[in-house]
């Protein structure tokens, strides 16, 4: 099967599939029910089944460290938009964890009773724009696939939600879309300041050593464009043109390239040599980085543009709250570590401070937040905020700086465990909504103080839920705790003030769920209105909570053969390639530096002195520091 087949099937079956249900009949509920779990059941058998089963997808050797099953399709050819997709070990494991979370969420879909196959409909639409969104390359697919996810959630939230639920779909839906304007934003900025062009002379297919073209999978349309581009250049009076692009990984060169592929491109007239200059410069990348990390950060959420995911937490339906917390949350990770850090490099370097702050403060916020909840719901809604400030803190440190020598190895086990603690949350944070969903759909309450005994009552659920509210808490031997000693330990490096308060709210993350425990399970008595609705769990509750408490002891016990082997090599390669963009900036830091002291001082100094004691500079840095005058 080619991969243009495979991914489209993978990505497009579920929307496709919602064609054919809308022919059964909207009483034939149990047929509609099934139908869309098979639907989902499907799409994670040919993942597993293409991607693991079958040893397609490669975590060794070289092909490991690029992207696999990737195919590029003419789609818009006027602007270069393309139908480009593909994975490598960055978004397989989130893939795979879609297609996981959202079987379980189907499965928990049958406490809906009202309007199922329009339900049902929505759902197969949310599940084929996450698919999407893990898999595009081009970023103008990448937003068309992030705004398709938008409205069916909105839906889902708003028709199948609480009392307050207009509320919490249209405070939701508004916050998303403050995010994706500013996104759009951004995309335009950093499209009409591309020059794939520039990007080939640099690169082995144009005579140069910078970049590999063939691993950025530029289409043979665009590359016959290039080509002839380069020859009408040899014409006189021939008005040089950029080509633009949305090729993500074409994207992600040009920012980490951009002074290599600025002394590329024809100098202009004595009058303006910068006429024909078309590159993500260093302040531009600094501005597109914000817009993008904000936009971004809105998913995550990250304070304080976090206020919508309580209430929409508390107001979704259980299944909606899983693929919430289990999948959409984690599209915000996905965003930086995918798009924002590999375009704007130099924007990430100067804004890491404000990316671990912003990490750190989530993460205190959202654990005092949710001591102070009375809301069971509401609660572990808090605490997804805490958690996912993990996940931006490990993405932020930047470890990468002269004071380590430019040793990358700290970062790099940020950005492992961040990765890691978003698959880890995507389990224990969807177990956690679905089993305060099984208690509310049985007394239409979430008070806390209410609560008690439901151990006596409803044991097996009970211990269930201790092991899997165990695995938020990030007690060893589940799923919880890897990630954050990973980003726990790479921030040591980088700041041992924010590595101490990231250590402290493990205590607050164990007060709120201890305390939850015991006023839920472990209490004398349960005090709240129907009582006799705790029945013990049935069958489907505790298959769906057993399949997510194993793979959190899994997860827990074997990280490296379920989820870090099949990133490493993808995460290896991109933080050295980023780190080497560190190296210039600190040693142009150092040598205005040393210009200062010269002019100030009596006698000149050499500037060669802080070159001298730093690390070989590879062939980008060399292209920077012969643009900005250096000498050696």
């Amino acid at each position: 099967m080619s991969n243009i087949t495979l991914l489209s099937i993978i990505v497009f079956l579920p929307a496709l599939s919602t064609l054919l249900l809308a022919f059964i009949p909207k009483d034939k509920v149990e047929v509609i029910r099934f139908f869309t779990l098979i639907v989902t059941l499907v799409v994670l058998a040919i993942t597993v089944g293409a991607f693991i089963a079958g040893g397609g997808f490669q975590y060794q050797g070289e092909e490991a460290k690029y992207m696999q099953y990737a195919f590029n399709e003419g789609w818009i050819p006027s602007f270069n938009i393309e139908y480009f997709m593909g994975m490598d070990g960055i978004s397989f494991p989130l893939i795979m964890l879609t297609a996981f979370v959202s079987v379980l969420a189907m499965g928990a879909s049958w406490s809906i009773t009202k309007h199922v196959k329009g339900y049902c409909i929505l759902f197969l639409l949310l599940l084929t724009g996450m698919l999407g969104v893990f898999l595009a390359l081009d970023f103008f697919l990448f937003y068309v696939f992030w705004e398709v996810m938008l409205l069916p959630m909105y839906f889902l939230i708003g028709v199948w939600g609480g009392p307050r639920r207009e509320y919490a779909a249209i405070k939701f839906f508004l916050y998303t879309l403050l995010g994706s304007v500013l996104m759009l934003i951004a995309i335009l900025m950093i499209y009409f300041n591309s020059d794939l062009v520039g990007l080939y002379q640099i690169s082995d297919a144009g005579g140069g050593n910078a970049v590999k073209w063939q691993t950025l999978n530029v289409s043979e349309t665009v590359t016959n464009s290039i080509t002839a581009e380069l020859e009408s250049r040899k014409e006189s009076g021939y008005e040089p043109q950029p080509i633009h692009s949305f090729n993500l990984l074409a994207l992600a060169a040009l920012g980490q390239h951009a002074e290599a592929v600025h002394d590329a491109q024809p100098v202009g007239p004595e009058s303006d040599p910068e006429k024909y200059a078309c590159y993500l410069s260093s302040n531009l990348q600094w501005w597109a980085f914000l817009l993008l990390f904000i936009g971004f950060a809105v998913k995550v959420p990250s304070v304080p543009v976090h206020t919508w995911l309580p209430d929409a937490h508390v107001e979704a339906p259980t299944p909606i709250s899983m693929i919430l917390a289990g999948i959409l949350l984690k599209m915000g990770g996905y965003g930086i570590i995918r798009i924002c850090y590999p375009i704007c490099p130099h924007g990430g370097y100067e804004l890491m401070w404000f990316v671990c702050a912003i990490g750190v403060v989530s993460m205190v916020y959202g654990a005092f937040a949710a001591l102070a909840q009375k809301d069971f719901k509401r609660m572990v809604a808090y605490s997804s905020v805490s958690h996912m400030g993990y996940v931006v803190l490990g993405l932020g440190v930047w470890s990468a700086t002269a004071g380590t020598l430019y040793n990358p190895d700290y970062w790099n086990m940020g950005v492992k465990g961040a990765m890691f603690q978003m698959i880890g949350h995507g389990v224990s944070s969807a177990g956690m909504f679905f089993m305060v969903g099984v208690v509310y759909d049985r007394v239409h309450h979430r008070d806390l103080d209410k609560f008690g005994g439901l151990f006596g009552k409803m044991p097996v659920y009970t211990a269930l839920s201790i092991g899997i509210f165990f695995a938020g808490l990030g007690l060893p031997g589940l799923c919880g705790f890897i990630g954050e000693v990973f980003v726990v330990l790479s921030v040591w490096r980088f700041s041992p003030l924010l590595a101490v308060i990231s250590a402290g709210v493990v205590i607050l993350t164990a007060g709120y769920i201890l305390w939850a425990v015991q006023r839920v399970y472990l209490g004398a008595e349960y005090k709240g209105p129907h009582e006799e609705a705790l029945v013990p769990s049935t069958f489907r509750e505790r298959l769906i909570a057993g399949v997510l408490l194993v793979f959190e002891i899994l997860f827990g016990v074997v990280p490296h053969q379920t989820v870090l082997k099949y990133m490493d090599a993808t995460i290896d390669r991109q933080v050295v390639e980023l780190a080497s963009c560190t190296q210039p900036q600190e040693m142009l830091a150092a040598e205005a530096e040393a210009k200062k002291q010269r002019e100030e001082a009596t006698e000149p100094t050499s500037i060669v002195a802080p070159l001298e004691t730093s690390t070989s500079v590879n062939a980008p840095t060399a292209n920077l520091l012969v643009r900005t005058g250096s000498t050696e």
